[in-house]
């Protein structure tokens, strides 16, 4: 598997950390596409929808998508249209996300008496995933091979024995996935504070973490500064280590719209995605028979973190070149630092920059004129600029361009991460973090009156290792794929099988419910599309989209077993078990729960009523809607920083894990990669023609990928060579895959998100295997 494996893996007869680490024998390869959307997507949507849940389901399903009176769609967090909204306001990729959660498909009881542990642990995170959703609560105990049904009752009593019988709550554990409710997010952090810890590491804390303190030490507020309307004005869309095509779809009719206007899009990114390249809107003529729409204006192919250099060389000769574009009233009256930071930029050597960037002096004073000429700028960013260890410096970078030319506060500009989970940022709203300010607990203290605990918990990295060490015994996880969604499996792994108990809240079956403490549970829930009837009728949930939108989401399926139980109700039911605490009143009516929010959490006030207007409620954001920094001068902060530099020996690659176009996180849809011209198969690294021949490989042989840090070499097996448009010495793979790749230890500083972005490779001819 790796050279860097557990030395007690494998209990139980648990065969492997990962997807089988075979070659794709039908893996096919072709030219990227030219276009996304289009026919080609409205096809394999429909296709992949009817095939998992029928026609019937289908029609009913996606009309119900993104609607007020309909469900938010369990994607991506890209905001929903202001005013009317299409009937079909979903991309492929949702539909898809839909199709798997609507699946036809059960895994009951019967299922887990069939296959055991070890039989489950050798098929693919595909095949896994396509079994269908999960029907009833399933234990796996001490010395177990299969999981067994369990009731309700005495899983929850279960967890109680365990948590209860812990040393210390900081002993336990609680992850969350972005797809939790603001509902179940509240009640679930609450219990976690009133059991006594702040051990609340969250999806968060591998993607965006570095875009919030970035942020929130320049601009004084770790959320995104544009709302989708200033899109419609923007002039000039920066898009910088995204790639909407795949990720956020929905987001591209917007940048449409933006291009047919005449807005200038840069392009930032070591692909050219397609996503980027040529839109066909499927909702259009032109865009099932024309040509569509070209969207990005200029495309720039910057080296795998080469991001800061690309960042200070615009800046510098936006100063040089174009002085009098400098917005020095807006500077003079709101920023700080702006003095320290030319001195910087004018210090910083031309070779340098083009240098880490691989972008020529030029091609750099080209765009800076581009962006020197803009009135309202939006800087866009995603994954592709959060998993380095200088991410923060990023991000913040990313905030100096902005202020140089003032764009922040101001209609059509200002920060926009676009993050990835559907209800991630309002999960964090609610109080998951394990680093809760000082304000929100006071006010969480006083309105359930305890003290909540001050001490600062385990982010994810932190969380792993602490079950490494045994510092952890108990694993709880409100959603997600833990195993497949962080760093360094092998060591993931291990960590996992050394707690006492290991609990996974789930809709389906994934390759965390296989890795396991020595008694596992799996608790299925309802999903988003599913009917949530409690005491007093149907419930509405809330989510939070990237904008800082809150509105209402409203399943209308039928649950796939009458034995689901809400998160709401799992995480009630946790708590009474744990604590004694009676929530059948939250339980019953969702309203009692907003009622509390609104009391704790600034920006919610009246919430049951304003949930319920058209569109939701827009939350209150100082930067955006007054220039108010809350930083620590009140003022927001130019800073300074030095060109990465990483430690690069000859043969050696810098990696970056990638999602395919079949893929949402860790759910894989399909095995196809239709923008990027794969199919059939996912164990693919992309190389440069010139790096391919400079090896000594050819492209489409089979080799084995070795991350190196600091002096630990860790493996992944069976990889085919693609010759692909990527700059020299760097490569992409596909995530899950390559996270064994990713050293634990290996962090952003300040943010700890794992370095996904920056794994230094080599390859080699596939190591005999036995």
């Amino acid at each position: 598997m790796t050279d860097h494996m557990p030395d007690d893996g494998n209990r139980r007869g648990h065969p492997s950390y990962l997807s089988p680490e075979i070659l794709d024998p039908n893996i096919r390869t072709g030219a990227p596409s030219a276009y996304s959307g289009g026919l080609p997507a409205v096809t394999v949507a429909l296709t992949m929808a009817i095939k998992q849940m029928g026609v019937a389901r289908t029609v009913s399903s996606l009309l119900d998508v993104n609607q007020e009176a309909g469900f938010d769609c369990p994607g991506c967090a890209w905001p929903d249209p202001d005013g009317e909204r299409s009937r079909f306001e979903f991309c492929e990729n949702g539909a898809k996300a839909v199709a798997e959660e609507a699946t036809r498909e059960r895994v009951t009881s019967a299922f887990f008496a069939e296959h055991s542990v070890m039989e489950l642990g050798q098929q693919s995170d595909y095949w896994l995933g396509k079994r269908g959703r999960l029907t009833e609560p399933m234990y796996l105990p001490k010395g177990g091979t299969h999981y067994e049904p369990i009731s309700w009752d005495a899983a929850f009593a279960l967890i109680g024995r365990e948590l209860n019988a812990l040393a210390s709550p900081n002993e336990a554990v609680f992850y969350t996935s972005g797809r939790t409710s603001n509902e179940a997010a509240f009640l679930y952090q609450l219990f976690v504070r009133q059991f006594g810890t702040n051990n609340l590491p969250d999806c968060s804390n591998m993607c965006h973490e570095s875009s919030g303190l970035g942020m929130l030490e320049s601009l004084g507020s770790g959320k995104g500064s544009v709302s989708l309307a200033d899109f419609e004005i923007a002039d000039c869309i920066l898009v910088i280590g995204q790639n909407p095509g795949t990720n956020h779809p929905r987001m591209l009719s917007t940048l449409q719209r933006a291009a047919r206007r005449g807005c200038r899009i840069v392009s930032i990114n070591p692909l050219e995605e397609s996503g980027l390249k040529r839109f066909k809107h499927p909702q259009e003529v032109s865009g099932v028979l024309g040509a569509g729409s070209a969207l990005a204006t200029d495309y720039l192919p910057v080296r795998i973190n080469g991001d800061v250099a690309l960042l200070k060389g615009i800046q510098k000769a936006f100063i040089e070149s174009h002085p009098e574009r400098i917005d020095r009233a807006f500077i003079g009256e709101f920023t700080d630092g702006f003095e320290p930071y030319c001195e910087d930029l004018a210090t910083e050597s031309w070779d340098a920059i083009t240098t880490s960037s691989g972008i020529t002096e030029a091609r750099i004073r080209e765009i800076a004129a581009v962006i020197a000429g803009s009135k309202a700028m939006i800087c866009c960013w995603a994954m592709g600029v959060t998993q380095h260890e200088n991410a923060v410096a990023n991000i913040k970078e990313i905030v100096n361009l902005l202020l140089l030319g003032g764009h922040v506060g101001r209609p059509g500009a200002g920060a926009c991460p676009v993050r990835g989970h559907s209800n991630v940022q309002g999960d964090r709203t609610m109080g998951i973090w394990e680093r809760p300010t000082p304000a929100f607990l006071n006010r969480l203290g006083a309105e359930f009156n305890f003290t909540p605990p001050a001490e600062h918990g385990f982010d994810v990295v932190h969380a792993i290792d602490a079950m490494h060490e045994r510092r952890a015994q108990v694993f709880i996880a409100l959603g997600g794929n833990f195993l497949s969604a962080t760093p360094d499996t092998a060591y993931t792994a291990q960590a996992l099988q050394r707690c006492r108990l290991t609990v996974q809240v789930s809709t389906k079956l994934n390759r965390s419910h296989l890795v396991t403490g020595e008694q596992a549970l799996i608790l299925p829930c309802l999903g988003r599309t599913e009917r949530d009837l409690q005491a007093s009728g149907a419930q509405v949930i809330t989510v939070e989209d990237s904008m800082g939108i809150v509105h209402g989401s409203h399943g209308h399926l039928a649950p796939a077993s009458v034995q689901l139980r809400s998160e709401p109700a799992i995480v009630a039911g946790m708590a009474k078990a744990t604590l004694g605490v009676d929530w059948t009143d939250f339980v019953a009516d969702y309203d009692r729960i907003r009622d509390r929010i609104a009391r704790v959490i600034p920006g919610f006030e009246n919430m049951n009523t304003r949930v319920r207007e058209p569109g939701g409620f827009a939350l209150p954001h100082a930067v955006r809607d007054r220039r108010e920094f809350a930083t620590a001068n009140g003022r927001a902060q130019f800073t300074v920083h030095p060109i990465p530099h990483l430690e690069i020996a000859p043969g050696q690659l810098v990696m970056m894990t990638i999602r395919s176009h079949d893929q949402f996180n860790t759910t894989i849809y399909g095995l196809d990669d239709r923008y990027r011209g794969i199919s059939n198969g996912r164990r693919v690294v992309l190389l440069n023609p010139d790096d391919i021949t400079a090896q000594g490989f050819s492209e489409g042989d089979a080799v084995d990928l070795v991350s190196h840090f600091r002096g630990v070499q860790r493996r992944a097996q069976n990889f085919r060579i693609v010759s692909y448009a990527i700059p020299r010495g760097c490569a992409a793979t596909y995530f899950p895959e390559t996270n064994v790749l990713v050293p634990i230890d290996s962090v952003a500083a300040g943010s700890r998100t794992p370095t996904s972005k920056s794994v230094i490779i080599t390859l080699e001819r596939p190591m005999a295997h036995g």
